[in-house]
């Protein structure tokens, strides 16, 4: 059919970038590298991560790779942490329900999150940006402050919204937060 000879030697068209000509099966060149032109005799290691069954298998494992991505945290933290978004307020239930399961804008979003001494509402790790939602005891509050300090030095913006603004100025805070999640990601 369609007067076109296959050799023995040429792999069908679909397997050619599956398996690349071989010398031993008789395949491609048969020129050889000596040992004195090959700058490694050893076969090329495997890309990261090929061959693994589970994390840590396939390619050796580098020191940065077996670091925590964070500091750990306590257990009553993390208790605590658990606690709060099983109770939370009217207004994090309303934010939450915006920016949950990547519906803002395709961004991942946690809430209620152990991050060093503090619990913070909702995180936004890609863009490092912290959003407080905030009611009438921290009209003057001046440990917030002092959270604010300590998150920004170590890399993460801070939003602080008032409940009242979301309840009354839904798509005043959605542009808000669009407007700081643009900035954190450009900079």
């Amino acid at each position: 059919m369609g007067g076109e000879a296959v050799t023995p030697h040429t792999p069908h068209p679909s397997l050619a970038s599956l398996d690349p000509p071989s010398p031993s099966r008789g395949e491609g060149s048969a020129e050889r590298v000596s040992a004195d032109e090959s700058t490694n005799s050893a076969p090329p290691s495997p890309l990261e991560g090929e061959g693994a069954r589970r994390a840590g298998e396939g390619a050796a494992a580098s020191p940065q790779s077996l670091k925590l991505r964070h500091a750990p945290v306590s257990k009553r933290s993390r208790s605590f942490a658990r606690t709060m978004r099983k109770s939370a307020t009217p207004a994090e239930d309303q934010l939450w329900s915006i920016v949950r399961n990547r519906r803002f804008a395709n961004y991942k979003f946690r809430r209620q999150v152990p991050f060093g001494p503090y619990i913070v509402d909702l995180m936004c790790p890609a863009a490092k940006l912290m959003i407080e939602l905030d009611g009438s005891q921290h009209a003057e509050n001046p440990n917030d402050a002092q959270r604010d300090a300590w998150l920004t030095a170590r890399g993460f913006s801070t939003l602080r919204i008032w409940n009242n603004d979301l309840s009354l100025r839904q798509q005043a805070v959605t542009d808000f937060i669009w407007n700081a999640l643009q900035e954190e990601t450009q900079s």
